[in-house]
């Protein structure tokens, strides 16, 4: 894996976070709190242009390309607080709610066309897989971590479980016999971490990138040292379709 330097896509000095790639891999996705409210936009990389898709008076977090293409759904703090999942287009518009019942949702992530992988807030935090055309959910895990992913190939859900303020390890759930194992230890504290479309684990540390093939490697190894273009605490990682792209959140 080589990555070059990186092009730095936001001009807006605050929070810029939770990136995730279009279909095509030529626009990214994310939330920007501007003037106290949260809401989606979308870079478009050949172009160096972004536009605004969300802009209502709710605030709306972690956009996620619904199963298509041609939808988003994010999650959506409602006037009396309430946080729900809801879908737009990728042109906007008017949004529609994707659950009534299930709350309050705080990160989210599509295993299929309707079956969605929920974190959902509470004492303690729940993972929960819900089916959308029933609304009925299952949990499967207590104290999950925010990054909710399908691991490539394989027909199992990937999530960090936070077992003590010490001990976190990102762990695969399989969707046919429910059972789920242990993958890899995360860094300290680190809690975020991507796939690439061929199967090897991304996380970030400080300004370092480091990269996990399950079945090949024995444990973390460095793929590259952003700390020379000035960045550090990498945390939100997104990588394209084709797996030509990362997108990293850092400062």
């Amino acid at each position: 894996m080589k990555l070059g330097l990186p092009v730095k896509i936001t001009s807006w000095v605050g929070y810029n976070n939770q990136p995730s790639f279009t279909a095509d891999g030529q626009s990214i996705l994310y939330t920007s709190i501007r003037d106290k409210q949260a809401d989606i936009y979308r870079y478009d990389i050949a172009r160096g242009t972004t536009i605004q898709i969300t802009k209502t008076p709710e605030s709306e977090y972690s956009p996620t390309l619904m199963p298509g293409g041609e939808s988003i759904s994010v999650v959506r703090v409602e006037a009396d607080g309430t946080q729900r999942l809801w879908k737009f287009t990728l042109a906007g518009g008017a949004p529609a709610l994707i659950l009534e019942k299930i709350k309050p949702v705080g990160y989210h992530w599509w295993l299929d066309d309707h079956t969605l992988a929920l974190f959902i807030l509470g004492k303690p935090n729940t993972l929960q897989i819900v089916d959308t055309r029933t609304g009925k959910a299952e949990t499967i895990a207590e104290n999950p971590g925010r990054i909710l992913r399908r691991i490539p190939h394989q027909n199992k859900l990937s999530f960090v479980h936070k077992i003590s303020d010490q001990e976190w390890i990102i762990k695969a759930y399989d969707l046919d016999s429910r059972k789920t194992t242990e993958l890899i230890k995360t860094f300290t504290g680190v809690e975020d971490y991507a796939w690439t479309p061929a199967g090897v684990l991304l996380m970030g540390k400080d300004a370092k990138l480091f990269a996990w093939e399950p079945g090949k490697d024995t444990g973390w190894h460095e793929v590259a040292d952003f700390s020379t273009a000035g960045l550090t605490g990498i945390t939100r990682i997104a990588v394209s379709p084709k797996g030509n792209r990362i997108a990293i959140v850092a400062r």
